[in-house]
């Protein structure tokens, strides 16, 4: 028998939500009271389960605004797992019971710290098999951040060379998979303790960077994928071959090398990531064929978010951070 979606007003009006008034350190996130809210058309509303803890949380925290303006009091969280709890008018990708995972809204704000969501149905992927709600609530922005650098910005092909800075974070512990499971020759940059790691997941070189200058540990290499900016720009350009390209994921500043990179032949581009329903399917796939696994280094309940914003503003953790939501 088909599902047909239940009316919202079968839900709680008002759901458990991680809010702040203004700009400032984790203690200005406080766990409130909101309004539940409704699908509108095309859209889904999400009963979250998990939600992913990125760096964009806790800058968007301490600067009190979102890129686009958004003004507090608002909720923080892009990554999000979750269960359809309501269809909008017009939806026929999922239905009430299907398990999701996506990136809503992004870079507007989505409100994932929350025990609901709502953004358009093709803001969302079916969750891949297999995988539970917890490590689902990490992949959706650090995964998709890692597959449009390098599928769908650098086009990485098989025998390629690929260098991925910081590459047991979030982001780059995906990317080394996703290159080589494109079939590049993946290095990565990381502290001596992580090599082992980064080998494990399919890291053909490792770079430590603390004890190593990049620029000459590493050379011929057709995609950089850098998240950290700064000196690293004009290292990754030196080690890029002509016709190479330097995918940053940071905006640029003044030290962006673009036209440096333009008048060797080479590109340096910087690339914001984009809710995608595709990318989000494409992403299932690796994970379903064990090409693909989502490292996580530490899981809190949704009211210690501020603990979790502590633990990830050191820079330390090995893979992402989630929030868990009751049930």
């Amino acid at each position: 028998m088909p599902r047909t979606a239940p009316s919202p007003a079968l839900a709680p009006a008002t759901m458990r939500a991680v809010s702040q008034d203004g700009p400032g350190g984790p203690d200005v996130l406080k766990l409130v009271r909101a309004e539940r809210p409704e699908p509108g058309r095309g859209e889904v509303l999400v009963r979250v389960r998990a939600a992913g803890v990125n760096p964009a949380d806790w800058k968007t925290r301490e600067r009190g605004v979102f890129a686009d303006g958004g003004a507090p009091p608002f909720v923080l969280g892009f990554d999000v797992a979750g269960t359809v709890a309501a269809v909008g008018a017009g939806v026929t990708l999922f239905a009430p019971g299907d398990e999701v995972f996506g990136m809503p809204r992004f870079p507007h704000p989505a409100g994932a710290y929350a025990e609901y969501v709502t953004a358009p149905a093709r803001h969302f992927a079916p969750r891949p098999r297999g995988l539970d709600a917890v490590a689902a609530g990490a992949l959706p922005l650090a995964a998709l951040t890692a597959w449009q650098a390098l599928v769908d910005t650098a086009g990485v092909r098989p025998g390629q060379r690929v260098l991925v800075h910081a590459a047991a974070g979030g982001v780059g512990h995906l990317a080394v998979q996703i290159a080589k499971a494109r079939g590049a020759h993946v290095i990565g940059t990381a502290s001596a303790a992580k090599h082992e790691l980064l080998r494990a997941l399919g890291a053909d070189d490792c770079v430590d960077y603390r004890t190593q200058d990049v620029a000459d540990a590493v050379r011929d290499v057709d995609v950089v994928l850098d998240g950290v900016g700064g000196a690293t720009w004009t290292d990754s350009l030196r080690v890029l071959r002509p016709g190479g390209t330097l995918v940053s994921i940071l905006p640029p500043d003044d030290g962006f090398p673009a036209r440096r990179a333009e008048a060797e032949g080479k590109r340096a581009v910087f690339m914001l990531v984009e809710p995608d329903h595709q990318g989000l399917r494409e992403v299932a796939t690796l994970v379903e064929s064990g090409r693909l696994r989502v490292l996580v280094d530490a899981v809190f309940p949704l009211e210690q978010a501020a603990r979790a914003h502590e633990l990830g503003e050191k820079g330390r953790t090995t893979g992402k951070i989630v929030l868990t939501v009751d049930t």
